[in-house]
């Protein structure tokens, strides 16, 4: 029926009605195709990757002059339908390149993006970011792709020898020792002189909540506060400078200001990130000193009829060991709609190179990033990181004699003698000063527990586009707790047991350390004016910080069959004691403001502004006030400069600014009294007297550079000219009346400066970029001279220790010279009848030595063959010196008549040095201490996907601390053993450290 009406209507239809239908049909059937024509599409797909092969998810593609876009998923594959009109695409990645690739026809386009200067990255700072292209301070950033690999176990550790500038050492080779970071040269006379550690917007105490009593045979190297930090949670590290980009935290950043972002969320599909890892440690280098066969040999040139007990015996050798370590990582991560999480679970379990020391790391993190209403306007960021690690810590001291210390009696001990009895039994020689090692490994025990939980809220409200009110709030809560003890049957003074005392010693302490921060900024960022954009920043900040602790020490236990610190009641009354303190809370209230105008992408001006008012400083100086300023020309911007191609940046920066050291103790200001149990009764004894003119230490910089980048980015690199110099040194004064009973200390701040001046460089090149080969190389060095002018009188510090050492210093704070300078005699040789001699007879002190690096350096290259990588880091510093206490105190050459070990070199000498030459601190125990280090070096291999589940699959080897360049004769070069006096610091010395070890790691990192 319905066929049938079809062809009655169509068949009524006149002939000039059918020929103007067929017209209208094919004119609609052409703009049919047309249209089809004009709107055709293309289906691409790829794999973006970083210049280690390695998958980027969340890299943006995007059509260059349209709105599509696509991002990566987490194997860093993208699919995208791409319309005609498209001819190219732009890929992009924070921290990397951005590349711009034409499609002509292709259906797969896989890219590798490379680093170099993407003006567009935002770059994280004090309380905000600004795109890189608006930086006006020295500034460097350090992505997680650029981090030093394998299992680190603190987070400074990941970018040593990155950064110009910035001089990274580890103190010591005990897992999870300390280490000492430097900005732009060392300038604190009292405290650390680290850098201000932000993490995530949070501001970290600085210290560590390892308890510091040990098991009473001297004071041990302390840990690291940045050991609760998972390094695998760490997207980036940003080290501000110069005081342009560090005023901003006012009386803190005195010695720079290193910001640590935690990884977030990306939006997409739930994933699952893993990581682990295994790995191998040994000794990694020796100190020259005399076997067996080579001690008899001695004896026998000394006419020494005593001392050969006919064995062969490594006693260093004995102590350690082979290590092994384990690393794993989980992360979990998703989100959609503006919401975003990861939570992550880590743990590590690295053994130490000594018998009876490790580190554990149980670690766990999460942050959120939510956004509430339907405008979005209304957000929400919770981050927390928590965190417990136990320590084994060796009894390595830095200021025992040699008889309490582990290194230096494995050093000491008598090559020749065997360390057990013929029953196996370890050897104790009793009521003499000889000390098996073994022995004492054996006799000590201890262990620390810190747990650490770092937690902020920071809700934020976008009242415009272009105007931000954020808040965050703050607590980070650490704990620790150590028990340490030393057994009786150690034949060692105050230890065993004599006459009614029964020997043995423990302690058991607790530490808390509580830092309170509440942050409210007001951020605006908005083209004001014509071409001028203002991205400024106000705030206000509110810090509490609490530190107490209690410790108990018992003496006189006998060999009772369980741990002292279990039984601190079984020791008489007369031997227990009980010391507990609560600093006087400190509190930091600040405003602060900075402004970046931005006019034209051309001109830049920064301006920043400080008021910190701390509990600290002194009745009369409450309030202290830090400026600074900085401006940038971009000079490729200028219409002169479109036809250099081969330019692609170049900026010219010049910051002038002020800064504040306040890291002095709590309460320095103030009268403080110790109160105290005597006799019956209860008395006060003062700690310190009051100062009420008390202020901040001043640092003022001047910062010149400038920022380039050549042939299409190739080269990359920036070059600045600084200038610091600090003033009102912080001192705890020692006065010649004492104004109270007791009280030996006053805190000033004296007149004179300490002053550091370089040039830093950095510079990278992607020497080589193929399809399926790249090639870069970086490189910075550091050039810096330290000098202390306008301090009257010398301050003392450097304290040297062991035999025949005592109150004997060797460094100074003198006006004319460097900080730290090395003071003593200076040595000229043996004479004749092999004594040591000295310029004018040892009676004068010389300046002889500067601990101080003139040259800091750092070099990293990267080459990637299809699916395998290999990068190399290396790290070093040149003219510097150090002085070894140890070749000093521990292995002279009169240890022959004692029946200790000597240091081989001793003997290579044309003339016969006398066992009665005396031990004296001297110019021939300071050496070079200049060196290179290939401290870390990684080949990868990308497998890539296994099936449907397994994303991204690579399997790494790593090497640390694979080798050094060095003259220095002792464990390693890189070494600052805390030899202060009085809160004022040293430099440079070396004595019986815990040593290095070379490590070889085995690891795989996947995603599902």
């Amino acid at each position: 029926m319905n066929a049938f009406i079809s062809q009655r209507w169509f068949a009524g239809i006149g002939r000039p009605q059918s020929l103007l239908w067929q017209k209208i049909v094919f004119f609609c059937f052409t703009l049919f195709l047309f249209n089809m024509s004009a709107y055709a599409q293309t289906t691409l797909r790829g794999v973006v990757t970083d210049n280690e092969n390695n998958p980027l998810p969340g890299a943006t593609i995007a059509v260059a002059g349209s709105n599509v876009k696509a991002l990566t998923d987490v194997a860093g594959k993208y699919t995208m339908i791409v319309p005609a009109s498209g001819k190219q695409l732009i890929f992009s990645f924070v921290g990397l390149k951005s590349q711009t690739v034409d499609i002509n026809g292709r259906t797969v386009v896989n890219v590798t993006l490379l680093s170099g200067t993407d003006l567009e990255v935002v770059t994280v700072v004090g309380y905000g970011s600004v795109k890189k292209s608006d930086l006006t301070g020295a500034a460097a950033t350090v992505s997680a792709k650029d981090f030093n690999k394998g299992p680190l176990i603190s987070p400074d550790q990941l970018i040593q020898g990155k950064v110009s500038g910035v001089q990274m050492i580890n103190n010591s080779g005990q897992p999870g020792g300390a280490t000492t970071v430097r900005i732009r040269g060392n300038t604190a006379m009292t405290g650390t002189g680290q850098p201000l550690y932000i993490v995530d917007g949070v501001a970290l105490d600085g210290r560590s909540a390892r308890p510091t009593a040990s098991g009473g045979v001297g004071t041990v190297a302390g840990g690291n506060p940045l050991n609760f930090i998972n390094p695998s949670d760490i997207a980036s590290m940003e080290v501000l400078k110069d005081a342009s980009a560090t005023a901003i935290y006012g009386s803190r950043a005195a010695y720079g200001v290193v910001l640590i972002t935690t990884k977030r969320g990306q939006a997409g599909g739930t994933k699952i990130d893993v990581s682990g890892s295994v790995g191998v440690s040994t000794l990694a280098r020796k100190i020259d000193i005399l076997d067996g066969d080579e001690y008899r040999a001695a004896l026998t040139r000394y006419g020494q009829t005593t001392g050969d007990y006919g064995g062969n015996v490594d006693a260093l050798d004995a102590i350690t060991r082979t290590a092994y370590n384990q690393n794993y990582s989980v992360g979990i991560s998703g989100g959609s709609n503006g919401n975003t999480f990861r939570a992550s679970l880590g743990y590590q379990n690295q053994q130490g190179i000594l018998l009876k020391t490790d580190f554990k790391k149980y670690s766990g993190a999460f942050s959120g990033n939510f956004k509430f209403l339907e405008s979005k306007k209304l957000g929400l960021d919770i981050n927390m990181i928590s965190n417990q690690y136990t320590e084994n810590i060796a009894p390595i001291t830095t200021d025992a004699g040699f008889t309490g210390s582990l290194i230096s009696q494995a050093l000491a001990w008598n090559p020749t003698r065997s360390m057990r009895n013929p029953d196996g039994s370890l050897f104790i020689e009793q009521g003499s000063t000889i000390i098996n090692p073994l022995v004492l490994s054996e006799a000590s025990s201890d262990k620390s527990k810190v747990s650490t939980i770092l937690g902020s809220v920071s809700p934020y409200y976008k009242i415009t586009p272009w105007l931000e009110y954020r808040m965050l709030a703050s607590i980070n809560y650490s704990t620790g707790i150590r028990r340490a003890s030393t057994r009786s049957f150690l034949n060692l003074s105050g230890i065993q047991a004599n006459g009614d005392f029964l020997g043995g010693y423990a302690s058991y302490s607790n530490t808390e350390l509580i830092t309170q921060q509440f942050t409210n900024t007001l951020n605006f960022n908005k083209k004001v004016v014509g071409k001028l954009n203002l991205n400024a920043i106000l705030g206000y900040e509110y810090t509490n910080y609490i530190n107490k602790g209690v410790t108990s020490i018992g003496k006189g236990f006998g060999d009772i069959a369980v741990d002292y610190t279990d039984a601190l009641a079984a020791v008489a009354p007369a031997n227990r004691t009980i010391t507990s303190y609560n600093d006087p809370t400190t509190q930091l209230q600040s405003y602060f403001a900075r402004a970046i105008f931005n006019y034209d992408d051309k001109y830049l001006l920064t301006a920043t502004f400080r008021a910190d008012g701390s509990t600290k400083f002194g009745s009369e100086n409450r309030y202290g006030y830090f400026p600074s300023f900085a401006a940038a020309w971009n000079i490729k911007n200028e219409a002169f400069m479109k036809d250099v191609s081969w330019v692609n940046q170049l900026k010219v920066r010049a910051g002038y600014g002020k800064t504040g050291n306040q890291e002095f103790p709590s309460g320095s200001a103030s009268q403080r009294y110790n109160i105290t149990y005597s006799s019956g009764q209860q008395s006060l004894v003062g700690v310190n007297n009051e100062n009420k003119k008390l202020k901040w230490q001043s640092d003022k910089q001047t910062n010149i550079g400038v920022d380039f980048a050549l042939f299409g980015s190739i080269i990359t690199g920036s070059v600045d000219y600084f200038d610091k110099t600090t003033t009102d040194l912080l001192f705890p004064q020692i006065p010649l009346v004492p104004a109270n009973a007791g009280v030996t200390v006053t805190w000033v701040n004296l007149p004179g400066q300490v002053s550091n001046k370089g040039v830093e460089m950095n510079l990278n090149a992607n020497v080589l970029t193929r399809k399926d080969m790249s090639w870069s190389v970086g490189a910075n060095a550091t050039f810096i001279k330290n000098n202390v002018s306008g301090i009257t009188g010398v301050i003392k510090t450097g304290a040297l220790s062991g035999q025949g050492l005592s109150d004997v210093t060797a460094e100074v704070i003198q006006n004319g010279l460097p900080l730290f300078a090395m003071v003593t005699r200076k040595y000229n040789g043996l004479d004749a009848a092999g004594f040591s001699t000295y310029t004018d007879d040892g009676f004068t002190y010389y300046y002889v030595g500067n601990p101080n690096p003139k040259v800091i350096l750092g070099f990293n290259t990267n080459f990637t063959y299809k699916k395998v990588s290999f990068t190399a880091n290396f790290n070093g510093s040149l003219g510097q010196d150090i002085y070894n206490n140890t070749a000093n105190s521990v292995l002279p050459i009169s240890n022959l008549g004692t029946g200790r070990n000597v240091a081989s070199g001793l003997l290579k000498s044309s003339i016969q040095e006398s066992l009665a030459n005396p031990i004296a601190a001297s110019s021939r125990y300071i050496e070079n201490g200049n060196y290179i280090k290939l401290a870390n070096a990684t080949i990868n291999y990308t497998i890539g996907d296994l099936g449907k589940s397994v994303k991204a699959l690579n399997i790494f080897v790593n090497g640390q601390n694979l080798f050094v360049i060095t003259k220095y004769k002792g464990f390693d070069p890189e070494v600052n053993v805390d030899k202060g006096i009085n809160g004022v610091p040293s430099a440079g010395i070396d004595y019986v450290t815990y040593p290095p070890a070379r490590t070889f790691n085995f690891g795989v990192n996947f995603s599902l």
